[in-house]
């Protein structure tokens, strides 16, 4: 496989002479494979000029492949300045997270109605298919193409894509899930998943906007700090890793520093790996690797296309005894239309849970009656699958190793610290309820 990068800059373009290096423009990297072919990851401000090399003499696609990781600006920004899009006679499938209310293709015709862009999305020329997808393996070309969740306060999906013998992964706008990262023991599930996402690629792409001193200030937005993508690395026994998503603020000097730490982290911990910072115009060239194994988990896919009237409505339990995490959990999210139960104590708690059966529960530690933990391991123990196996998120202030393993091993799925972003906690029950989804789905097809 052969990589380009177009675009390496988060959240905001930033040109000008103190970016010239890294460059200023947001997310966009090409990916060649010996076949031919082409898969485009997002569509920041970075697809423009990738676009219009797409277009010189000799070069156009007929067909192409579009990896969105999620729909914030600086992602799909560049969608409607994406020359290839407007070639009559070409074929292109966009692919990112499907979310639990709009398409992909409301989003991006959102992006392009008359307020905002003179052309409309239908006025593209080319063929266009949307695929909204959630966990999973597919096939783009000759490439699989392996989708995983991230943590960011917008549904998100990582990519890994393998060819040729060689493995490539896209993990930008991520964030560990817990303060306790350590890349040989993590304390968080959630990131164990994310280190087998990684294992043994050849190159990570991956989200390093803030320095260590940065971070603190910086939790629950979304993104990690250039040292964890490092440990993160190391763990999966990747070979390079390329610092992603330079914050806007960062000039190359300070750039250039942020490898040279990261650099010196790696060889403290005795790991070969090689660390670089992406820039604009660079290409890489991921050489076949004799006797790669590529992993074969579950297909990537669209929704069951069951009709909303005919599916019950999604019942979340939200369990904490302050009243103004309830409300505002509650008016987060009140909007997506699930049924929302509220309780304010353990014991009403778990009667909720056990004549509701709620798809979902957002779980405080600390309440009255009967802690979270007891509540947590009460339901485990239930005969009922449908209270043994229920999505846990538990929302605390209990931020230290040990507590957050004791979650664990009480049964919790997911663990969220306090304070949160409301935005963080929408993106992370969309996931699980996707994951549900996927699940029963999945156990409907076989007869199970």
């Amino acid at each position: 496989m052969r990589i380009r990068f177009w675009g390496t800059r988060g959240s905001l373009a930033k040109p000008g002479p103190d970016t010239v290096r890294y460059g200023g423009n947001t997310s966009c990297v090409e990916v060649r494979a010996a076949d031919g072919t082409l898969i485009v990851l997002d569509c920041g401000t970075g697809a423009h000029d990738l676009g219009r090399a797409l277009l010189m003499p000799g070069d156009r696609p007929e067909r192409g492949h579009l990896l969105i990781s999620h729909t914030h600006w600086d992602h799909i920004q560049g969608f409607p300045f994406f020359g290839p899009l407007f070639v009559p006679d070409t074929e292109w499938d966009v692919y990112a997270p499907r979310g639990l209310s709009r398409s992909l293709e409301a989003v991006l015709a959102g992006q392009m109605e008359y307020a905002y862009f003179p052309i409309t999305l239908g006025q593209m020329g080319a063929t266009i298919r949307y695929h909204d997808i959630d966990e999973g393996v597919f096939e783009a070309g000759g490439v699989r193409v392996t989708a995983r969740y991230l943590n960011h306060p917008a549904l998100a999906l990582g990519y890994r894509l393998e060819a040729d013998g060689a493995a490539l992964v896209y993990a930008t706008d991520h964030e560990p899930h817990s303060r306790h990262h350590q890349s040989s023991a993590p304390v968080h599930r959630e990131d164990q998943r994310h280190i087998d996402f990684l294992a043994g690629a050849d190159l990570i792409v991956h989200d390093a906007m803030y320095t260590e001193a940065e971070y603190p200030a910086k939790m629950s937005w979304g993104h990690s700090s250039a040292a964890q993508a490092v440990d993160f690395a190391i763990a999966a026994r990747a070979r390079w890793l390329a610092l992603f998503h330079h914050d806007p603020s960062r000039d190359d000097d300070a750039v250039d520093r942020l490898v040279e730490v990261c650099r010196a982290r790696a060889a403290a911990a005795g790991s070969p790996l090689d660390v670089f910072a992406a820039a604009e115009g660079q290409v890489v060239d991921l050489e076949p690797v004799d006797g790669a194994t590529l992993a074969t988990p579950a297909p990537a896919r669209a929704p069951a296309g069951v009709p909303a009237a005919t599916r019950r409505p999604t019942t979340i339990l939200i369990a904490d005894d302050e009243t103004v995490i309830v409300d505002l959990l509650t008016e987060t999210l009140a909007p997506s239309g699930f049924r929302l139960l509220c309780a304010f104590d353990g014991k009403t708690t778990l009667a909720l849970a056990r004549s509701e059966h709620p798809d979902l529960i957002l779980l405080d530690w600390t309440m009255p009656g009967m802690d979270g933990l007891e509540v947590c391991r009460a339901l485990r123990e239930s005969d009922d699958p449908r209270l043994n196996a229920v999505p846990i998120v538990l929302i605390t202030a209990h931020t230290s190793a040990e507590e957050t393993a004791a979650g664990f091993d009480a049964g919790v799925t997911d663990y969220i610290v306090k304070p949160f972003k409301p935005a963080h906690v929408r993106s992370r029950v969309e996931s699980w309820l996707i994951r549900l989804d996927r699940d029963r789905s999945g156990s409907d097809r076989s007869g199970r």
